[in-house]
C-alpha cells in the first residue's frame, strides 16, 4: 500500500469512529443538554475527534495488528521521507 493511501485511511479511519461515537453520544444526551448543543455540532465532534484519535494513538503499540487495522485503518504508520523532486527547505 502506498504512503499516500496508509496516510489517508489513518487520517480518515479515525474520524469516521469519532463520527460514529459523537453520533452515539448524541442519542443518550437529554434533550435540555442537546439543545444547549444544537448550535455546537461541529466543536462536538472536533473534541471528540481529538480524543478519539489521541486515544488509539496512545493504545495503538499496546494493540493487536487486527485491531489497528480496524480502528485506524491500517496497522504501519506512513513514513515521510523527502523525495528528489521536493524543494529543500532549510
Amino acid at each position: 500500500m502506498s504512503d499516500k493511501l496508509t496516510a489517508w485511511l489513518r487520517t480518515v479511519v479515525p474520524g469516521l469512529w469519532a463520527a460514529l461515537i459523537t453520533w452515539l453520544l448524541s442519542l443518550g444526551l437529554p434533550a435540555s443538554i442537546g439543545d444547549l448543543l444544537a448550535g455546537g455540532e461541529e466543536f462536538v465532534m472536533a473534541a471528540v475527534l481529538a480524543a478519539v484519535y489521541a486515544g488509539l494513538r496512545w493504545l495503538e503499540p499496546r494493540m493487536p495488528a487486527w485491531l489497528t487495522r480496524i480502528l485506524l485503518g491500517s496497522n504501519t504508520p506512513p513514513t515521510y521521507e523527502p523525495t528528489a523532486d521536493a524543494p529543500h527547505r532549510s
